[in-house]
């Protein structure tokens, strides 16, 4: 986006010095078909014009130096009404940006030193009055259409303000209708799976403890049963606690790491995190992003790493962060890793948002999680 501002700023700064440099051409053309100018006469009028390159960004300064220069040309030459024509353009410039009191003013000076050339050199007093009046008709036509498209472009702005939030609205009725659809979700899978895997891990647990009170030996299914059962069930508590989390709390960041890491550690996890460079506030999708990538990072260590010593390192940059989470696991270099719904979920996170996520066995021995997230989001999750 910014990309494109700058190359609007850059056509529309070309368009204007182009404009400048047609106006000051036909001018100086006028003027040697007219008469013999002199040096001083094409210096006043190609500064007068040439200034009309920079009407946007000072048009009370362009104003004064155009009409300063072209009725020092009007006095030195005593020209034609089209002498005033960059003068015509500057007020219409001042009225668009705001400036209708300098317009007048100028427009009133010019008009008053032309009448005066006029009435000193003109033979006929009626001709210098009709020739100031019909000038003073294009003066004021300067001014109403400068008014008219500081109107039109102030209405433009509007129409695109009000677009703009009707999108946000638009995406907030979606955010906000997506969350209560989650939490139904949630709703639905703990009224309905959690009590049926409840049962089943119940009834698992009550055959294999009459099993063992008979002394009976103990079926590998039911041994089976029981196990699956209760990773069911720490799967689906974990479901629940990321769909509730992400819509009760859409907040949750890097600010709660300390939480997350004492967690970790209270789940029997040696953790170690740092943080290094200019540590400051993150696009909402970012945060999220990082603290999920950590979580989801410090579960795998939990479940397949045998709680191996782990450190998480946040790197902050101009233009990204990166989160390290190294553990030292029994898995080594070369091992085939089953990439599960933890893993999928942090790389479509990650390129959800324009970055990169590298996940594989270390060289030394253990895990390695680097994701590099872009702070110029390219999306949004949740």
């Amino acid at each position: 986006m910014r990309g494109e501002t700058k190359d609007i700023d850059r056509r529309t700064r070309l368009l204007d010095t182009s404009l400048a440099v047609v106006v000051a051409a036909a001018v100086t053309a006028a003027a040697l078909v007219a008469s013999s100018p002199g040096a001083l006469d094409l210096l006043l009028i190609a500064a007068g014009a040439l200034a009309l390159a920079g009407h946007r960004s000072a048009p009370r300064a362009v104003l004064a130096l155009t009409t300063l220069c072209m009725l020092g040309y009007v006095i030195h030459a005593h020209p034609g009404s089209w002498a005033a024509f960059p003068v015509l353009a500057a007020v219409h410039a001042a009225a668009r940006s705001g400036h209708r009191a300098w317009g007048v003013g100028a427009g009133a000076l010019f008009l008053t030193g032309y009448f005066t050339v006029l009435a000193v050199t003109a033979p006929a007093p009626q001709g210098t009055v009709e020739r100031t009046l019909l000038l003073l008709g294009w003066f004021l036509c300067a001014g109403v259409t400068g008014l008219i498209d500081k109107n039109w472009q102030a209405y433009l702005r509007q129409t695109e303000q009000r677009a703009l939030d009707a999108e946000r609205s638009r995406d907030e009725t979606a955010l906000r209708r997506a969350g209560e659809e989650r939490l139904r979700i949630a709703r639905e899978l703990h009224d309905s799976l959690t009590h049926s895997i409840s049962i089943v891990k119940l009834q698992a647990g009550v055959a294999v403890h009459l099993a063992r009170k008979r002394g009976t030996e103990v079926e590998p299914a039911l041994l089976a049963i029981q196990e699956a059962s209760g990773e069911a069930m720490r799967e689906l508590r974990a479901t629940l606690e990321v769909l509730r989390t992400d819509v009760v709390e859409p907040g949750t960041g890097l600010d709660r790491i300390d939480e997350l890491a004492e967690r970790a550690r209270t789940a029997g996890i040696a953790l170690a995190v740092t943080v290094s460079g200019d540590e400051r506030p993150l696009p909402p999708a970012v945060d999220r992003a990082a603290y999920r990538i950590v979580q989801e990072a410090l579960t795998n260590v939990a479940r397949h790493a045998d709680r191996a010593t782990t450190t998480v390192r946040l790197t902050y940059t101009e233009r990204a962060l990166t989160v390290h989470i190294d553990d030292q696991g029994p898995c080594v270099a070369g091992d085939t890793i089953t990439t599960g719904t933890g893993l999928t979920g942090m790389r479509e996170r990650v390129t959800a948002l324009g970055g990169t996520l590298d996940a594989a066995p270390r060289p030394a021995g253990g895990f390695s999680v680097r994701a590099e997230l872009p702070l110029r989001t390219a999306g949004t999750v949740g």
